[in-house]
């Protein structure tokens, strides 16, 4: 592809999320046909394709063989996950949860804070998550941290504790088959939820601290254990 032709796709896949959000089109919503989109662009039907192309690969539409071309889940996302991520590496899983030790503790007192009654149902749906032991890379619908974000108010907030498990879900998942005790982990997220509803933000900020540093010691002890045995 030529530097012009690259430019045209570009401007043209900027054309078509301006057809969305015209159009108040949501996830799942169809998009118009390639060929009626370059008909009323003028432009060719490769180079349609090329700019549905470059909005699949961050979220922006999905592309059904057979079926067209729909609204993707990632259409209003502002946080890009990079699709040629390395491979997972065992300090990669708690590196991941250090970070979130870092941020999330202080979501949770937003979200306290916060307390939406409209935020507070998704959340408390999202605590029964924990009692489903994972299936393979299967990831839950709405995820409970990320619920807990989204109950800060705070949209940024909510897209980048998303993205951060989006970006990490190959650590993410390793972290829910290394840490399956479920019944701890369902009675921890409804302690926050509690913290939350009740507009504790202390007691949020504090149970969700508590909460991932016990599955940081569980993964590290684990580690530590097959790093022994590997040495015995």
């Amino acid at each position: 592809m030529t530097r012009s032709e690259a430019s045209l796709s570009e401007r043209l896949a900027d054309d078509i999320v301006g057809i969305i959000r015209a159009e108040r089109l949501t996830p799942g919503d169809p998009l118009a046909s390639s060929r009626d989109l370059a008909r009323r662009f003028a432009v060719t039907t490769p180079t349609v394709r090329e700019a549905l192309r470059r909005l699949e690969a961050t979220g922006v539409v999905e592309l059904r063989h057979g079926s067209g071309t729909y609204v993707g889940a990632g259409y209003d996302r502002r946080l890009l996950v990079n699709p040629h991520r390395p491979p997972t590496e065992p300090e990669s899983v708690l590196e991941l949860v250090e970070a979130r030790l870092v941020m999330e503790p202080a979501i949770a007192a937003a979200a306290a804070r916060a307390r939406t009654p409209e935020a507070l149902a998704p959340l408390e749906a999202a605590a029964t998550n924990a009692l489903h032991p994972p299936s393979g890379d299967a990831r839950p619908d709405l995820h409970f941290h990320v619920a807990l974000a989204a109950a800060s108010g705070n949209g940024l907030l909510r897209e980048t504790v998303e993205a951060l498990l989006h970006v990490r879900a190959r650590e993410q998942i390793e972290i829910r088959h290394r840490y399956d005790d479920r019944e701890r982990d369902h009675a921890e997220h409804l302690a926050i939820f509690a913290a939350v509803r009740d507009g504790d933000a202390a007691a949020a900020e504090r149970l969700t601290r508590e909460h991932l540093a016990s599955i940081r010691d569980a993964i590290a002890g684990r580690a530590a254990r097959a790093a022994a045995g590997d040495g015995a």
